[in-house]
């Protein structure tokens, strides 16, 4: 099989690999849907890409991507039908740890305390035709998801979802949402359905465009109007409720904290980069919670997905761009730019 491989510096390659097969306790996915991540940013323009990752002990290409899902294609000695069964329809929870710690016994394998495997980091992810993981990574579809939607709730989505969830959303509050990429598209999406007013802020047209279809009450341009004024204006000069950063920018980290008002509550969910905080003003004279979210565990995924599906959210509207495998290159290239929304590698039947 062939898989997309991050040389570094914007780089990328189509190499040739062996078809896996699973060993004990493993299940080899047939991909129908693989996402791309504004993570996956990182590695393709890093240096090393996945070229040369250091894994157990010896280098060697990692094909990308980890927002896999297929299709149950084989299953490995000692792997029950209860855990997974040939042709049947699944994500991937992308990380595997030591499995008996007290963060993996809870699904939390990414906080694995002997460490962790990330597919399609330090692992072969879902850019191919086939990927092999441990059987308790398969997370369930629900029938009536769609591949892409499975794609985007395992990581994108998903990660918005938790996030919103952390943050206790109801359909009393008003939100606002800092970056309107995947995973801001996908809280404004899912901040709606759980009822809130939705204030969305980015410097991209097209994003904000996206941001107002998915149903966004209120789009701010912060080149054209600055946000904590804005924010303030609209929330009769109180602040949010609540703020969620998903741009991993230091100008909107802060803003998303002037924004909010006393007792309010801020999450932050971008990687990267740092944020300087005046502590008495900004926090302490507002008892203001700061909080963090990472991803999500393996129930968190399936309550997402069911979440979706009973609501009848269209998800795979996140998606504005759609690629076979042998588009890598330009796909990249495109979702570099950091101006669209979601891409997707289709995979046939």
């Amino acid at each position: 099989m062939r898989g997309v491989v991050f040389l570094g510096e914007r780089r990328l390659e189509l190499r040739d690999f062996p078809d896996p097969t699973p060993g004990p306790g493993e299940v080899v996915f047939a991909i129908r849907a693989s996402g791309m991540c504004g993570s996956d940013l990182h590695s393709y323009r890093s240096p090393g890409g996945t070229a040369a990752i250091g894994v157990r002990g010896r280098t060697e290409a990692v094909i990308a991507g980890h927002e896999p899902c297929g299709l149950i294609a084989a299953v490995g000695p000692g792997v029950s039908a209860a855990q997974a069964r040939v042709g049947q329809r699944v994500m991937n929870h992308h990380y595997a740890g030591c499995g008996v710690c007290k963060h993996c016994r809870t699904g939390w394998a990414q906080m694995c305390l002997e460490g962790s495997t990330v597919y399609g980091a330090n692992g072969h992810g879902g850019h191919a035709h086939y990927m092999k993981a441990p059987a308790y990574t398969v997370v369930p579809l629900p029938d009536d998801l769609s591949f892409e939607a499975g794609a985007a709730i395992s990581c994108g989505t998903g990660t918005a979802y938790g996030a919103l969830r952390r943050l206790t959303l109801s359909g009393n509050d008003t939100l606002a949402i800092f970056g309107q990429g995947p995973v801001g598209l996908s809280a404004t999406m899912l901040a709606k359905a759980m009822g809130a007013r939705v204030i969305a802020v980015d410097m991209s047209a097209e994003r904000l465009g996206l941001a107002q279809s998915f149903g966004a009450d209120v789009i701010i341009d912060p080149r054209a109007d600055e946000p904590i004024a804005a924010i303030h204006d609209l929330t009769h000069g109180e602040g949010t409720d609540l703020a969620l950063d998903c741009s991993a920018s230091p100008e909107a980290r802060i803003a998303a904290i002037r924004s909010t008002r006393a007792w309010g509550k801020v999450c932050f969910v971008g990687e990267g980069n740092n944020v300087t905080i005046d502590v008495s003003p900004d926090m302490i004279r507002k008892q203001l919670t700061v909080m963090a979210s990472w991803t999500f565990n393996t129930v968190g995924q399936a309550e997402c997905a069911r979440f979706i599906a009973d609501r009848h959210i269209p998800v795979e509207r996140i998606f504005t761009h759609r690629f076979q495998l042998e588009q890598a290159e330009e796909a990249y290239t495109l979702f570099d730019t950091q101006t669209t929304g979601k891409g997707v590698f289709v995979f046939e039947g």
